[in-house]
């Protein structure tokens, strides 16, 4: 994966501590809603990875909610794994192991990674190309176990279509700073994860016109 530099509307700001934590507005304002979402379908016990855990602050909510669940972080920007570090040792939480660098839209990565019964991914897919999609989507079924669960959360279009102006114009932004970048269809995510032999359960409805998109590996 190119790592992109991130478009304005997708930035993150340290903060104001000295002890390497990043905050990103984004992550604090929907971490409890995806939370909630999250234990609807998430294994009660079991290994979970995130993918581009980023700051850390969505991995600690779930981590003290899911208890039984081990979490693993990761990321591809060497730079945020300080902050993730940071997170989760304030956190005090004993369920989330070290995190550590992944290139997910690298082709083979799941060779190197142990079966997860849970996969999560949250506001990235609109940030990458749609053939790093492709080589995501595919190494993530790979890497879960039979009967695991992925769970895609962000804005997508709606059969083609932007369903929002708010919408409308996240895109346009992100295309302008970067036009391999965009939302992308959740029709065209359903066709591609399927390739990886993985079927959709559910499409779940989120604050701000998000979705949560959760497959089953058979």
């Amino acid at each position: 994966m190119t790592i992109r530099p991130p478009a304005p509307s997708a930035s993150i700001v340290n903060a104001t501590d000295a002890s390497g934590k990043l905050h990103a507005p984004s992550a604090a304002r929907n971490a409890t809603d995806l939370c909630a979402a999250l234990q609807t379908i998430a294994p009660t016990t079991g290994n979970a990875l995130e993918i581009a855990s980023g700051t850390g602050q969505h991995i600690v909510t779930f981590a003290a909610a899911m208890t039984g669940v081990q979490w693993q972080p990761s990321e591809v920007e060497a730079s945020r794994l300080n902050s993730i570090t940071a997170y989760v040792s304030d956190s005090g939480l004993s369920n989330i192991s070290e995190p550590f660098l992944l290139n997910a839209t690298r082709s083979g990565w799941s060779k190197d990674q142990p079966a997860k019964n849970l996969i999560t991914l949250a506001n990235l897919l609109h940030l990458i190309s749609a053939l790093e999609v492709e080589t995501l989507l595919d190494e993530a079924a790979k890497t879960l176990a039979p009967k695991g669960t992925l769970a895609l959360y962000g804005p997508f279009k709606r059969d083609g279509v932007l369903t929002s102006e708010g919408d409308m114009n996240f895109d346009a932004s992100l295309r302008a700073h970067d036009p391999e970048t965009g939302y992308k269809d959740d029709t065209w995510i359903i066709r591609t994860v399927q390739k990886s032999d993985l079927v959709m359960t559910k499409t779940i409805a989120m604050p701000a016109n998000n979705l949560l998109m959760v497959f089953q590996k058979q």
